[in-house]
């Protein structure tokens, strides 16, 4: 059962943060709970991720020129992961990132020493608009990442903002990797690192801080959005000399410094009127290529070019494989990436391209002619060079049959990171299928042969995750954002598809009927002008492994929270809509009817044993209905938190009438409430601060009472809890190394395995831990 505010903790989180300042030490210390008691034991776990496959945005990616088989990449809220050539897997790196820091999970730029593969740097910082309240910073490693060091910068990024595709905005110089170039968004202009990035300071000589003239220093501007160094300007042990700067100004894209970054000017005869998304050189033939499109994307665009630039000669030439003069091109350009083991033949991809897919263009001739991985055959059909296995993560068809021109699964609509392994030329990465996908044939394009396209995901999970349900005897189901949902049969395989029948873009509320658990119901988004036929809610009989849909109220786009009777037997669902009533079926939903004594908008939750009780909560107070949602009735509990952000109600499986409270903030009361009389009354968990969700599991040996799990503050301590005495007494299960960005917006136990928590990271799928020792219960 999933029943919560909002899905997005970002919102939440810059309200609280901002007002904590004032409040949080008050509010920890005058709250009506005891006083902040001393940490709770910790217990060792063992942490895995439930396998899907990718599922999130990725940004960025980045070869070690240092290193065979190394590679890094960078998400716009999953963390940062380095490729392991050997085994083909990427490794997470951000897994330490605290509550505190949660926006460190927003990657803006990645940076590899091209001459020591152990050292690697990354931009963090999620939002420049004030959503994430710290500022970025620079992280620092001289182990692959395995640890790292801090430094804060004095501005924000936005590892999660417009403009997220462009870059890399962090480059180290190929000459001395003590030298290091940040190139910031929002008016923040150029910054310099002379001691391996340690410090930081401004280069106050660059003139352009690629402001939008309409909103200087505004925080959606992109600002500066990569830094290129020339090697061939430079020796060992140097500083290079001429130095490259792409800007967010359709007037002035490009800067150049020919004295080490003393001074700087516009590149002459730079193309004007786009956005230079990539800057890529070619030392060998001295060419400089740049991928442009008309918005900062990632996921708009209509027009755009391809340029090289000859630096010795300073000549320009329009190589676009279409240009934006032609009305075949709707697209802008992004991806791009010289191979350097043969400096002659690069590669460029759509910015966008929605239909009937991404489009991706090889020359081997510096650009003058170039070949498509798909063309155009009789119509409706296309031709491909290229074939896309899938069979390891078989969800990537997003539960759709080809239909030509439309052909699944798709290479991905927004390529705007790709990149061939500098040590092989067969080896090529690109953020397209389920997150990532690569080949190890690619040359076979040159000579007419099929180019084998595979999901290069393996320990890429990096999916946003609204909520997860385990009935009794049944498989793990979940609530996602962006591909609605799955069902994991097997922890360790990826599914065969998203939830259909219909298809949600995020499932917001899942949920089951504890007394016949095959029962599922999930409310989730779609825009309902696109697909007026069908239900933004959606039923299942057999556990969730098929589905079918009923009717809905008239205007509905968000899925709000929905929930099933204990017995299957009828359901209460409050669109998400603002203004939406909450109503309530008969049935699997042939028809809504209003439910009276609640307000719009609320969390509704149905208790696991009475079917025809159900709850709800809105700011502050808490309703039940006793007639199967037909009727509410506030209760006259106080003291609970007046927000539904950030807020979960849950009901204990086995036991009527009884119910935890999860949630609220600090301009509010935040922290855990347990009732037991159906909410008549409730009272706050002694030693609980703040708590952010809770899950119920099997009970410990011995034990009647549901192992409880909580994301909470408890002793100072903030972390993932489990309680075995109904909430006496807390352990912590996850460490410093296992933090996730956060506390868990999706939380579950296991009715079946004592011990075990499903949970969501910060952009980091589906986790969950087991006990790593057996110890006596008594």
């Amino acid at each position: 059962m999933t029943s919560g505010g909002s899905g997005w903790r970002g919102v939440f989180r810059i309200v609280t943060c901002l007002v904590a300042a004032v409040l949080c030490a008050s509010a920890a210390v005058t709250s009506s709970a005891a006083s902040v008691a001393a940490s709770p034991p910790s217990e060792p776990y063992r942490f895995r991720n439930v396998k899907i496959g990718g599922t999130g945005f990725v940004t960025g990616i980045v070869f070690s020129q240092a290193q065979k088989g190394l590679a890094y990449t960078r998400t716009d809220v999953g963390g940062m992961y380095r490729w392991n050539g050997a085994t083909e897997s990427w490794t997470p790196l951000l897994d330490w990132v605290s509550w505190d820091k949660w926006g460190y999970m927003g990657v803006a730029s990645v940076a590899a020493s091209p001459v020591n593969a152990n050292k690697v740097w990354a931009a963090v910082g999620m939002y420049t608009n004030g959503v994430d309240p710290n500022n970025g910073a620079v992280l620092r490693s001289y182990d692959k990442g395995d640890t790292w060091r801090t430094t804060v910068l004095p501005f924000h990024l936005g590892g999660n903002m417009s403009g997220r595709t462009m870059g890399e905005r962090l480059a180290v110089d190929p000459n001395n990797d003590n030298i290091l170039y940040l190139a910031a968004p929002s008016g923040n202009g150029l910054w310099r690192s002379t001691d391996g990035g340690v410090t930081w300071a401004r280069v106050t000589a660059f003139p352009n801080s690629g402001d939008d003239p309409q909103t200087p220093g505004g925080a959606e501007d992109a600002g500066l959005v990569w830094v290129t160094f020339d090697k061939s300007t430079g020796r060992a042990g140097t500083r290079s000399k001429t130095v490259y700067v792409g800007v967010a100004d359709k007037a002035n894209p490009v800067y150049r410094s020919t004295d080490g970054g003393a001074t700087w000017a516009p590149l002459a005869g730079a193309p004007t009127g786009y956005l230079p998304h990539k800057g890529v050189l070619d030392p060998v033939n001295h060419l400089l290529y740049i991928a442009t499109s008309d918005t900062t994307g990632p996921f708009s665009g209509g027009k755009g070019d391809v340029w090289k630039h000859h630096t010795v000669t300073g000549a320009w030439t329009r190589i676009s494989p279409v240009p934006s003069t032609s009305d075949d091109d709707y697209f802008g350009y992004s991806g791009l990436t010289v191979d350097r083991r043969n400096p002659g033949t690069i590669m460029v991809g759509t910015q966008v391209s929605w239909w009937p897919d991404g489009i991706i263009w090889r020359s081997t001739d510096s650009g003058a002619t170039w070949s498509r991985i798909w063309d155009w055959g009789a119509w409706p059909d296309r031709t491909l060079r290229y074939d896309f296995d899938i069979t390891d993560t078989p969800w990537v068809t997003m539960g759709e049959q080809s239909n030509p021109p439309i052909l699944v699964p798709k290479i991905g609509q927004a390529i705007s990171s790709m990149e061939i392994d500098p040590f092989d030329s067969d080896r090529m990465l690109f953020n397209g299928g389920p997150g990532i996908a690569g080949t190890k044939n690619l040359t076979a394009w040159d000579t007419g042969g099929t180019v084998a396209i595979t999901p290069e995901v393996e320990g890429l999970e990096e999916g946003a995750v609204q909520g997860l349900i385990k009935p009794p005897g049944g498989a793990l189901l979940s609530a996602m954002g962006d591909v609605g949902g799955f069902r994991h049969d097997d922890l360790n395989a990826s599914p065969a598809t998203i939830f259909t029948s219909p298809v949600f873009t995020t499932t917001r509320s899942i949920d089951f009927a504890e007394r016949n658990p095959r029962v599922i119901v999930r409310a989730g988004d779609f825009n309902d002008a696109d697909r007026p036929g069908d239900s933004h809610a959606a039923f299942s009989t057999d556990g969730g492994a098929t589905w079918f849909q009923g009717t809905e109220p008239s205007g509905v786009n968000v899925g709000g929270s929905i929930a099933a009777a204990a017995d299957g037997g009828r359901f209460v669902w409050a669109p998400g809509d603002s203004g939406q009533q909450v109503v309530h079926s008969v049935g699997y939903g042939t028809s809504w009817t209003a439910s009276t004594g609640v307000p719009a908008n609320a969390i509704i939750t149905s208790d696991r044993v009475d079917p025809m009780k159900f709850y709800a909560f809105s700011n502050g107070t808490f309703y039940v209905s006793t007639d199967g949602g037909a009727s509410f009735t506030a209760s006259a509990a106080t003291g609970l938190p007046a927000t539904n952000w950030n807020l979960r109600v849950k009901a204990v499986p086995g036991r009527e009438g009884d119910i935890w409270v999860a949630g609220g903030a600090t301009w509010t009361t935040y922290g855990l409430w347990h009732s037991t009389d159906s909410g008549a009354t409730f009272t706050r968990v002694s030693g609980v601060e703040q708590a952010d969700n809770i899950g119920f599991g099997k009970a410990a040996p011995g034990r009647a009472y549901p192992a409880l799990y909580t994301g909470a503050l408890i002793g100072g301590q903030r972390g993932l809890f489990r309680s075995d005495d109904a909430g006496a007494s807390w352990v912590r299960v996850n460490d410093d190394r296992h933090q996730y960005g956060g506390t868990p917006e999706a939380l579950t136990g296991d009715p079946a395995v004592y011990g075990r928590v499903y949970f969501s990271g910060y952009g980091r799928g589906i986790l969950y831990g087991d006990r790593a020792v057996t110890r006596s219960l008594r």
